[in-house]
């Protein structure tokens, strides 16, 4: 062969090799969400707990099924803006569970109201009682990606519940989790509870898929190439 049929023959070589290993680290990342998702599987189905006896770590409490009792703070509620349900703009509505004996408070999901802004809503409209108890699942504060800078018109208003933003809004320490409530409640005037997200595998297969079939053209367009030369 030639020096520029050796070139070509080595970059086409080389592209699937690449493309080989980027498909296998896709089916390994498969393979972990797979796991994960076996693991939160597990503890939807699993017995519910009281909140006192979830573990410390949060990534062991996530999905956790619980039971919550105590009283509602409805003045220092949190709005989690732009919350979509079946086409619509809405808000979901957080309100901080005061329970007998513990200063720290638990911020509850009761669930999703329509806003034509995806913003704003009357939040006195939406209230069930003073006491709650009821189940739900923990959910963990999100860690990674971008935080809105708090807005000083809104600052109940939140895109992403940003822990270390929380915090200040609150007279009381609040617990490093909150709840999704998921029965359904008899007031009137309560909220749509939140369904749990699905537990989905994500991308990883098509894209595996993809950089196989990169390799795949690679070689065989090497193959075809050389032939006709």
């Amino acid at each position: 062969m030639t020096f520029r049929k050796w070139i070509l023959a080595i970059l086409a070589v080389s592209f699937a090799a690449l493309s080989i290993s980027l498909g296998f680290w896709q089916l390994r990342r498969l393979a972990a969400r797979r796991a994960a998702n076996a693991i939160l599987e597990s503890r939807r189905a699993a017995p519910e707990i009281t909140l006192d006896s979830l573990p410390a770590d949060t990534g062991a409490a996530h999905f956790r099924r619980v039971r919550i009792r105590g009283t509602y703070d409805y003045p220092h509620e949190i709005v989690l803006t732009l919350r979509g349900r079946e086409g619509s703009p809405g808000v979901n509505i957080l309100t901080p569970i005061r329970r007998a004996g513990n200063d720290t408070a638990v911020l509850v999901n009761r669930g999703w109201v329509y806003s034509p802004d995806g913003v704003t809503v009357d939040l006195n409209k939406w209230r069930e009682g003073d006491t709650v108890d009821a189940n739900g699942f923990v959910e963990t504060f999100p860690t990674v990606g971008a935080f809105d800078q708090p807005n000083p018109k809104r600052p109940r208003s939140m895109r992403r519940l940003h822990r270390a933003d929380l915090v200040k809004l609150f007279p009381y320490p609040i617990a490093n989790y909150y709840v999704v409530l998921t029965d359904s409640s008899a007031a009137r005037n309560a909220p749509p509870r939140v369904e749990p997200a699905p537990l989905d595998e994500g991308p990883h297969r098509n894209y595996a898929i993809q950089w196989f079939s990169f390799a795949a053209i690679s070689i065989v367009g090497l193959v075809i190439f050389l032939r006709r030369t």
